[in-house]
């Protein structure tokens, strides 16, 4: 009698390959690990320091308040102050207590208080009830302090973001060139850069060139906290901001030219705003790059910017 051995069954081992980041959506998997948290502040740690800081603005906006005999008068008052942060600072007060449907960018155009109290005026709330308001509080304020300090680094995150992506661009990119405010400062317009450009005030975040060839038109952005209709605006104006660049490039012959959108943030990683900007990549087919701070080196490379 035979006895017939089992074949042994010997499994193969396959080594796994990492595959290839190509695409903003390859990134979705370990998309935390990607993003740049910016630091923040604790409460009610801020308060001390706020209230040091705001206090003179809430003083002087008293003194105008009693001298003033209408809400209109109170506006126009503030707006003839010749130092732009105290009048700034003064303006939100003015809309917390007298006209909070009023946008802050609106209130900041002194130039303008005439006809914002000829069109919005109606509806300021009467001197009498703003006085009265007003003395109910104490001059330190604690919490119009702290809605106040909210407005003091707004934008900053924004302005790391490209201060350090310019950092980057100097450190990876010898012999190219990027233009545009580093932190604070005017946009580029478009329209300066190229004369024909169909909508010349276009803003811009920054321009990479090489030498005296554009190659990237960029737009950065830090999303602390986004969702909603704000994802649909973002990525919409995003869609607009590539076709009318691309098509221009395309009307123009410019072979290379292309659109990077810098982006940042735990915002990234509510709603679908990663797979948003996945499919706005895509569209561009090759001439759109989507990248965060830490996707930079690998993404935005010198090979990918002459292709």
């Amino acid at each position: 009698m035979t006895i017939l051995k089992p074949k042994s069954r010997r499994t193969k081992v396959t080594a796994k390959i990492p595959t290839a980041r190509t695409n903003f959506e390859d990134y979705r998997p370990d998309a935390a690990t990607w993003i740049t948290l910016a630091t923040g502040e604790y409460y009610p740690d801020i308060l001390p320091e706020a209230c040091e800081l705001y206090k003179p603005v809430l003083v002087l906006f008293g003194q105008i308040l009693k001298r003033s005999e209408s809400s209109c008068a109170l506006f126009t008052n503030i707006c003839e102050l010749t130092e732009t942060w105290m009048r700034v600072q003064l303006a939100r007060v003015f809309r917390k207590y007298v006209s909070p449907a009023t946008p802050v960018e609106m209130l900041k155009a002194k130039r303008k208080a005439r006809a914002i109290c000829d069109q919005f005026g109606r509806d300021f709330r009467p001197i009498q009830k703003v006085q009265k308001a007003f003395s109910s509080r104490p001059i330190r304020d604690e919490a119009l302090c702290a809605i106040l300090w909210e407005y003091k680094d707004r934008g900053k995150k924004g302005y790391d973001l490209t201060e350090k992506f310019f950092a980057l661009v100097h450190g990876h990119l010898p012999g190219f060139s990027i233009i545009g405010p580093e932190r604070a400062g005017k946009d580029v317009l478009l329209g300066k850069v190229w004369p024909d450009y169909p909508k010349p005030d276009r803003p811009a975040d920054f321009i990479i060139k090489r030498g005296a060839e554009v190659l990237a038109v960029g737009f950065a952005r830090y999303d602390g906290d986004r969702g909603g209709a704000q994802e649909d605006d973002r990525t919409g104006g995003y869609r607009e901001c590539a076709a009318e660049v691309l098509g221009f490039a395309a009307r123009k012959k410019l072979g290379k030219l292309k659109v990077i959108f810098l982006n940042d943030g735990p915002g990234l990683l509510l709603g679908s705003m990663w797979k948003d900007y996945a499919h706005l990549e895509r569209s561009g087919k090759g001439r759109i790059k989507v990248a965060t701070l830490r996707m930079v080196p690998e993404r935005i490379t010198a090979a990918w910017l002459e292709a």
